[in-house]
C-alpha cells in the first residue's frame, strides 16, 4: 500500500504525535509524516518530530495581526507539503470556515470528551463537576464549528469514584493514544470517509458517536 502523507499540527507536547511516529516507525501505519508544524515555538512536539528525522515548522500565530491572516499562512505551508491528510494533534487554534473548507474529508482532530458534550476546554473537571459516570475522548472530521465534526471514533472510560481531573485525564489519554492511529489508519486504508458531514466506515453511515471503544 503507498504511504498517504500526513501533516500533523501541534501547540504543545505533541503525546499523541508520538504515537503517529511510533506507528509509522513500527509500520503499523501507513504513513509519511511530511511535517509537523507548530503555532508556538519551542514546544516538546517540535523537538519530537526532530529527533524522529521529520521536518519541523514553526508558524508563530503572533507574528500575524489576524486569525484569517494566519490560517492563510497555515494553507499556503500545508498546500507547499501536499498532505493527503491534516492531523490535528492537540493543535489549539481556532481555525476560520476557509481552512477548514479548504481541508474538508482530510482533517482530523481528537478532543477528550464524548461529543458533542464539553466543547471547548477543561472537559475533564466539566465531567466530574457534571457528576458523569463515563467520559472519554472523539476522533472527528473538522469542519466549521468548534468540536463540532462528525465523530469517526469514540473511546468511553468510566468515571471513578476516586477521579479527580488529572487521574481522569491521564486514563483519557491512554486511549487517545489508541483511537487516534486507529482513526489515521482506517482513513489510509480508505476505510473512513466523510460526505456531506455523515461519517463513513466501509461505505456504511456510522452512527453521531462514531464507532466506539468501550473500557471497563
Amino acid at each position: 500500500m503507498a504511504k498517504t502523507r500526513v501533516a500533523v499540527l501541534i501547540s504543545g507536547s505533541g503525546s499523541n504525535l508520538q504515537a503517529l511516529i511510533d506507528g509509522q516507525k513500527s509500520g503499523e501505519l501507513p504513513i509519511d509524516i511530511v511535517a509537523v508544524i507548530s503555532n508556538r515555538p519551542g514546544v516538546r512536539g517540535l523537538e519530537r518530530a526532530q529527533n524522529a528525522g521529520i521536518q519541523a515548522i514553526t508558524l508563530d500565530h503572533k507574528g500575524y495581526d489576524t486569525r484569517d491572516a494566519f490560517d492563510q499562512a497555515l494553507i499556503a505551508q500545508l498546500d507547499a507539503l501536499q498532505p493527503q491528510l491534516v492531523v490535528l494533534a492537540g493543535f489549539m487554534r481556532i481555525l476560520t470556515p476557509v481552512f477548514t473548507t479548504h481541508f474538508a474529508g482530510r482533517m482530523l482532530n481528537i478532543h477528550p470528551s464524548l461529543l458533542p458534550k464539553y466543547q471547548g476546554l477543561h472537559t475533564h473537571q466539566r465531567a466530574l463537576d457534571a457528576g458523569d459516570a463515563e467520559h472519554g475522548v472523539t476522533v472527528h472530521f473538522v469542519t466549521a464549528e468548534l468540536d463540532g465534526g462528525p465523530a469517526a471514533i469514540q473511546a468511553v472510560v468510566p468515571v471513578l469514584a476516586t477521579d479527580d481531573a488529572e487521574t481522569l485525564a491521564a486514563r483519557v489519554q491512554q486511549q487517545e493514544h489508541i483511537i487516534y492511529p486507529m482513526a489515521v489508519r482506517w482513513f489510509c486504508e480508505g476505510r473512513l470517509a466523510m460526505s456531506a458531514n455523515q461519517v463513513l466506515l466501509d461505505g456504511e453511515p456510522l452512527p453521531s458517536s462514531g464507532y466506539q471503544v468501550r473500557n471497563s
